[in-house]
């Protein structure tokens, strides 16, 4: 019975990873009001280091169990998926708008299959490139018809492409990188979000440095009930799904693993619903559109 929900972990896992996400981007967009994201984005990832080393250490599990070719892949895993990466998301964020730069983020599936392809001779039959297809318009068409960024003063378009671009090959490249660990070894995707999570928490220090930026900000964790949500959501979005993105990374190819991943657009509209708030047919006919694609990808050979 167990049998094709195992067959399918490494799927359901980066669809799991999409709702998380879903979820935690609501939080922390009221979050971010507070705390800049940059800063954010750091102290979330101190949080999730914290929590899986002790989820480690409960566990037992001291040694890592890889090589130093596994160990370097997943450390510029991290710095280019989650330091560079995520970096380049905010920044494209504060030139394009959350819409804009979502619609940019669709790039990464596609391109991370293609560097799979190039790098790591990952094939894909037909019906899984048709279904990464389905599911990046069905995501773009969720995406554009939402309302236009009121919050959102001045669009740069060009400077915010190319942090949107960069942010997809940043999340792309990371993602190949850890496949590449993973595939076929007995490395704990513990481990490895540690690593990563380390990784990119290092190029975070860096930019903060480069940007004289002072921890002034840091006063707002003064606040308790501030600091018991930003640990409550950096546990579900930061610490467990990014275990889970590497659980999926580790067992299905990382074209798949990155398209379902990037489902969490859709998780928002039931999200929405919830919240009161007026949802159009055409999201909801773009939502089942990608379910045709998510499913393709399930159904794949």
């Amino acid at each position: 019975m167990l049998s094709p929900l195992l067959n399918h972990r490494g799927e359901l896992a980066a669809l799991s990873a999409a709702l998380i996400w879903a979820i935690a981007s609501v939080v922390y967009s009221g979050m971010g009001r507070q705390l800049s994201p940059l800063m954010l984005n750091l102290v979330k990832g101190i949080i999730a280091i914290v929590l899986l080393l002790l989820t480690l250490a409960l566990q037992g599990e001291f040694q890592p169990h890889l090589s130093a070719t596994a160990g370097g892949l997943l450390g510029l895993s991290g710095a280019l998926g989650i330091g560079l990466g995520d970096t380049a998301y905010f920044k494209a964020l504060n030139c394009l708008g959350a819409r804009r730069t979502l619609v940019l983020e669709c790039v990464a599936p596609p391109l991370t299959a293609l560097m799979a392809l190039i790098w790591l001779q990952e094939q894909l039959p037909i019906v899984a490139w048709f279904g990464i297809a389905l599911t990046i318009v069905g995501v773009v068409w969720v995406v554009v018809e939402r309302a236009p960024d009121t919050t959102q003063p001045k669009i740069h378009p060009w400077r915010g492409l190319a942090f949107g671009l960069l942010a997809a090959l940043g999340q792309a490249s990371g993602a190949v990188l850890s496949r590449a660990a993973l595939a076929g070894t007995a490395i704990d995707p513990l481990w490895s979000s540690l690593i990563r999570i380390l990784a990119g928490g290092a190029v975070l220090l860096v930019w903060l440095q480069l940007q004289r930026r002072g921890w002034a900000d840091l006063t707002v964790l003064r606040s308790r009930r501030f600091l018991t949500v930003l640990i409550m959501t950096a546990f579900s979005s930061t610490y467990l799904a990014i275990w889970l993105q590497q659980i999926s990374l580790k067992y299905t190819a990382a074209g798949i693993a990155q398209s379902l991943s990037a489902t969490s657009p859709l998780f928002v509209i039931p999200v929405a619903i919830v919240m009161g708030e007026r949802v159009s047919l055409r999201a909801i006919m773009g939502v089942l559109l990608a379910m045709v694609g998510v499913w393709l990808l399930f159904v794949r050979g």
